[in-house]
């Protein structure tokens, strides 16, 4: 039988004793962590993956980023993962000390999931984590959904997309094949392999899929 990915928390702080204090509080909750010294180790180990970490994380994940730190700071580790597509997949909870609040905000302005002020509340940082793992595996299943739809659709020929657009738009069989110039039979034998391909049972469920619904 094969077993989903677990939950991951990934941790960038320069401070040995904060990643293992981290570490230990997640445990604490049955929660899985990554600990990383700086940035730029956590931002090699991206690009040590397949396609520079494209389509990643495959599980749910976030990660608890320091914003001061020596080297590239948390801040800017934050916008080269925005570049790279991964604000939804991957929310960010950035550990701040009291003067790096205003920072800390300002990047939650711009997609950062949260921030939380050193010392925290170890249950109320965990409960965030949570959220933010939530909100990771909806982020993940809404993309994987996209990458099935594309792949269907490149299964369709040219003819199938031209029936596939029409029967979207309402139109009967008959109204298709005066469209197309071709006969309502074959209409029929595109509709039904349109269905078999995109794994719909009906118009409105295949107009729902091209959506997003």
């Amino acid at each position: 039988m094969n077993r989903h990915p677990l939950p991951m928390v990934y941790l960038v702080d320069d401070e040995e004793v904060v990643r293992d204090a981290l570490a230990w509080l997640l445990r604490s909750r049955r929660l899985l962590s990554e600990g990383f010294a700086s940035a730029e180790d956590f931002e090699a180990m991206l690009d040590a993956r397949p396609g520079r970490g494209a389509n990643w994380p495959d599980a749910p994940a976030c990660l608890l980023l320091d914003v001061r730190m020596p080297g590239m700071s948390g801040l800017a580790l934050f916008e080269r993962l925005q570049e790279r597509g991964l604000g939804d997949a991957l929310p960010v909870i950035f550990l701040t000390g009291h003067g790096d609040v205003p920072t800390a905000v300002s990047a939650v302005k711009r997609g950062a999931f949260d921030f939380v002020e050193k010392p925290f509340s170890d249950n109320a940082l965990v409960d965030r984590v949570e959220q933010a793992l939530q909100l990771s595996e909806r982020a993940i299943e809404a993309r994987q959904q996209l990458g099935q739809r594309a792949q269907r659709m490149a299964e369709l020929t040219d003819r199938e997309r031209e029936v596939m657009s029409l029967v979207i738009q309402g139109l009967p069989n008959k109204l298709i094949a005066d469209q197309l110039n071709i006969s309502v039979r074959t209409v029929e034998v595109h509709r039904a392999r349109v269905f078999e391909k995109m794994n719909v049972k009906s118009a409105v469920e295949l107009s729902n899929l091209l959506r997003g619904d």
